[in-house]
């Protein structure tokens, strides 16, 4: 029994029918996976503002997105740029999987999103407009654009989605827990949930507020700034985008004649003690729940995607507890986000549509951009090029700053294909 009093028993198998991806690899998840098998990296120097006077200058923006040609017009101007890539990304993800919601029961579609900054970039405007010309030039829209659950509440409004709706705030973890818990809704009733997170902080002020975790790299070459696992990382690149994915019962994608990317097999989370404590980090333990949950034995898991921070104490830890689970270089581990730098809500969401996408594929993506592996690093970092080892099951982890930790298992599908 849940805590809202519902009940929990599995009524059955959680699959991902669709996928929406805008990421700095691509709009789309076909461009971005295709940059993904190609190493291509979105990396580059920011260019939305002028970063000339601020430590990092390097970033991984979504190039080419015209929020205009994405989102309907009138909601443009109402929204910040993390919900615009959210709305492109659910229409390109219910397209994907073939779903009209108008077609299904509304109060049976539910909408979970992850957030971690809101809508910096519409808040800062509306600030400019504040202290520069006064109060009557503020947006009456600032009230409900800056908000973690702006997204949420767009989509369900947009595509009639009127059961459950909610948000997660867990930083680099959220993409994680909101498919953990659109999971949970399919166990309560739900047929059909939308779920997935984005974000959108490359402005100054949403640049500035990231500069006081101390973990971004201030390497001015965009092919040296994030190299996690590597001897020579220096912290982690900021991005932004995203990915939404649609997560359905088996039983409802099959009545619809879809097919499915995979299944989530397995999930777990847990919060890292505060500095200093003598207890030690959670990962492990959360990797062994998540292991529980799907009821796998870690030697049934193809290949990790890892958090990959790019903070050489916290890839250390990270590889500890693989190594702890799985044992020294015993599964395959990778970190495509080195093309995409870290997406905040963004990242775990887009880990888990490019794990999806590489086990419909039977392929491993490689880590694009490391030339030294840290020798204390005792994983099986996937380097150089993409593997061909046909992989059924794959491990997503997330990390978030201050102590967010999460870790989902996802299966392979009967799915081969992407529509575009």
């Amino acid at each position: 029994m849940s805590a809202s009093g519902l009940t929990t028993s599995r009524r059955g198998r959680p699959v991902v029918t669709g996928l929406g991806v805008v990421a700095p690899t691509g709009i789309g998840a076909r461009q971005h996976w295709e940059s993904v098998l190609a190493g291509k990296s979105g990396l580059g120097r920011i260019t939305r503002f002028d970063a000339g006077g601020y430590p990092v200058r390097v970033a991984g923006e979504v190039s080419g997105f015209q929020a205009n040609d994405e989102v309907p017009g009138r909601l443009v101007p109402q929204t910040d740029r993390f919900t615009h890539f959210a709305l492109a990304a659910t229409e390109a993800a219910l397209d994907d999987a073939g779903a009209d919601p108008a077609d299904l029961p509304e109060y049976e579609l539910a909408v979970v999103s992850t957030s971690s900054s809101g809508g910096t970039e519409f808040g800062q405007r509306e600030m400019e407009q504040l202290y520069q010309n006064g109060s009557s030039w503020v947006s009456a829209y600032q009230s409900i654009a800056w908000f973690y659950a702006a997204t949420t509440g767009q989509v369900s409004i947009r595509h009639g989605m009127r059961g459950p709706c909610g948000v997660l705030c867990c930083e680099q973890s959220g993409g994680l827990d909101a498919l953990g818990q659109a999971r949970r809704l399919l166990d309560t009733g739900s047929r059909l949930v939308v779920s997935g997170g984005t974000d959108a902080s490359l402005c100054p002020y949403g640049l500035v507020a990231q500069l006081s975790t101390g973990e971004l790299s201030t390497e001015d070459d965009p092919a040296r700034a994030y190299l996690p696992f590597d001897a020579s990382a220096s912290g982690f690149v900021p991005g932004e985008g995203g990915a939404f994915l649609v997560v359905e019962t088996a039983a409802s994608a099959a009545e619809r004649g879809a097919s499915h990317y995979g299944e989530l097999l397995g999930y777990a989370a847990g919060f890292d003690p505060p500095p200093g404590s003598d207890r030690p980090p959670v990962l492990a333990s959360v990797i062994r729940r998540a292991l529980a949950d799907a009821r796998l034995a870690p030697g049934e898991v193809d290949v990790v995607f890892a958090d990959a921070c790019g903070i050489p104490e916290r890839d250390r830890i990270e590889a500890r507890a693989i190594t702890e689970v799985f044992g020294p270089g015993a599964v395959p581990v990778t970190a495509p986000k080195t093309l995409t730098g870290r997406l905040y809500a963004g990242g775990a969401a887009l880990d888990t549509a490019t794990a999806l996408l590489a086990l419909s594929a039977g392929v491993v993506p490689h880590t694009a951009g490391l030339g030294r592996p840290a020798p204390d690093c005792e994983i099986d970092l996937v380097l150089d090029r993409p593997r061909q080892t046909s992989p059924r099951t794959a491990l997503v982890l997330a990390r978030g700053y201050g102590g967010f930790t999460s870790a989902l298992l996802v299966g392979a599908g009967d799915r081969k294909h992407l529509r575009k």
